[in-house]
């Protein structure tokens, strides 16, 4: 049985990936940060008691800010495959908290190839490992953006991601470690967090239509994305580890679509017209802006054959019935006075 160590492993990624490795017969280990509120939310319908014997899913507390609970944490698993989806991943919320996205999201990739280097020096075990990059990195770059594209990131997100990649390439080619980076486009599901402006949107909805909210306030609503399905994308970030060679790959649905168009799609479908409920809010402009994204999946798809099963209609309503399905609840229990 394999045994595969997810960092950020309660996100919405970390979650679906999961599920796809409990389907594959790994046995899974996921890093959590201790909090005084319960963050497993997305993975509560895995997670099984671990006294439970044959259980396949085990969590950790560890912080990619803490060198030794990661070494720690390597030490006990003994990972086959380790994912680093960690990371401070709100590209907003990175403009006002530049040094901490910094750390976790930069430095913390170096604090975790060093612990597995280490690990494998150690042991003489192999570790295959896979680095979560993102499209931010291109930032100004010109569309389409492919593996080949220089990067111009625009963000301190972007800029800690540009770090990780290059951090992940140094240690492949220094030490002849397995590291694959994936740069993955924009992806969304119904588990996105409820700031990221997919899900800001649905959600919005779902509470306009049942009448528990007037407005929705949004920011660029001119800038393009390339949206696909987190759940297709994970399955790429497992096709890249089981290649013979390591290199690095752009997952994308090579369409790209309008902040607006996503509101069209999501309010049409809810028969709304999002123009008599969205306004604008200067407080979500970026101080840098990202206008254009746009991904080449060629090399993916020509290396290990993965293309996307969930089109970007089909996503917006998967969003939208589930969020609408939230606020139905909603409004039961506001009528019911809880």
């Amino acid at each position: 049985m394999k045994r595969a160590l997810i960092t950020g492993i309660t996100g919405q990624d970390g979650s679906y990936l999961s599920e796809f490795l409990l389907g594959k017969g790994y046995e899974v280990h996921g890093l959590i940060r201790r909090t005084s509120t319960f963050t497993t939310g997305r993975i509560d319908h895995i997670y099984t008691d671990p006294h439970v014997q044959g259980t396949r899913l085990h969590l950790h507390y560890g912080d990619l800010s803490d060198g030794t609970g990661l070494r720690r944490v390597i030490e006990l698993v003994k990972p086959d495959e380790v994912y680093n989806l960690g990371a401070q991943s709100h590209v907003r919320v990175s403009f006002d908290q530049p040094e901490y996205t910094g750390d976790v999201v930069g430095t913390g990739v170096l604090r975790l190839l060093d612990a597995v280097r280490d690990h494998m020096h150690a042991t003489g075990q192999p570790v295959k490992l896979y680095q979560a990059g993102s499209s931010e990195m291109f930032g100004a770059a010109n569309p389409p953006q492919s593996e080949a594209t220089p990067f111009h990131p625009r963000s301190p997100y972007a800029v800690a991601k540009v770090a990780a990649h290059w951090y992940g390439i140094n240690y492949r080619e220094s030490y002849n470690m397995f590291i694959c980076n994936g740069i993955l486009f924009n992806h969304e599901s119904p588990r996105r967090g409820e700031t990221f402006v997919t899900r800001k949107i649905t959600r919005a909805l779902g509470r306009i239509k049942f009448g528990l909210q007037d407005k929705l306030f949004l920011g660029n609503l001119s800038a393009k994305r390339d949206w696909g399905f987190a759940g297709d994308y994970v399955r790429a970030m497992w096709m890249m580890l089981q290649q013979d060679q390591p290199d690095d790959y752009v997952v994308a649905t090579n369409e790209a679509f309008s902040v607006q168009e996503f509101l069209e799609e999501s309010f049409g479908q809810a028969d709304l017209d999002w123009k008599q409920y969205v306004e604008i809010d200067p407080r979500y402009f970026r101080p840098a802006e990202v206008d254009y994204l746009l991904g080449d999946a060629t090399k993916a798809r020509s290396a290990f054959g993965w293309e996307p099963e969930v089109s970007f209609k089909h996503l917006v309503k998967m969003m939208v019935d589930h969020d609408m399905e939230l606020a139905r609840r909603e409004k039961i229990l506001k009528d019911a006075g809880a």
